[in-house]
């Protein structure tokens, strides 16, 4: 099992079907339409297509993750989520530097994301991580008061 260090006492370590419910909780709590338990637990449940990453602590609380959706020689970043409590600690680097170290031994050699043009802490996240704008998707995430931000699309070469 590969464990990832991760500030405050936390590690990263591979997500399990187990962590479902937390992953559903802490998406909820980042995203306007966040994605039932069940939807998670599918997603766990074969992670050589779709694998996690969870920060947690030594009882094995998840304070964040990070879920990738492999095909081929690219990966899509689904979704990344930190605990609100948790934010502004770290967490999200820890998580894409175990992501990115992961994928270090494969044949990913991209991996793309959407991100609400709007995120500016999320944006100077993945810039760090060498990702580039190209492109956007008008309308393409729904937001409480009915009206709909725009993503940008983001790609990382991995080598």
């Amino acid at each position: 099992m590969s464990i990832w260090m991760a500030p405050g006492g936390l590690h990263v370590a591979l997500g399990e079907p187990r962590d479902a419910q937390a992953l559903a909780k802490i998406h909820a709590a980042g995203f306007f339409r966040g994605w039932p338990k069940n939807d998670f637990a599918s997603y766990l449940a074969d992670p050589r297509i779709t694998p996690a990453y969870v920060v947690i602590d030594k009882r094995r609380a998840v304070h964040g993750f990070l879920m990738l959706r492999l095909a081929g020689d690219e990966a899509e970043l689904l979704t990344i989520a930190v605990d609100p409590a948790r934010r502004g600690r770290g967490l999200g680097r820890a998580l894409l530097e175990a992501g990115f170290s992961d994928l270090a031994a494969t044949p990913i050699r991209r991996m793309f994301l959407e991100v609400d043009e709007t995120n500016a802490s999320a944006i100077a996240l993945y810039d760090r991580f060498g990702f580039t704008r190209i492109g956007t998707r008008k309308g393409y995430y729904p937001k409480a008061d009915g009206s709909a931000a725009t993503a940008l699309v983001m790609r990382a070469d991995l080598g």
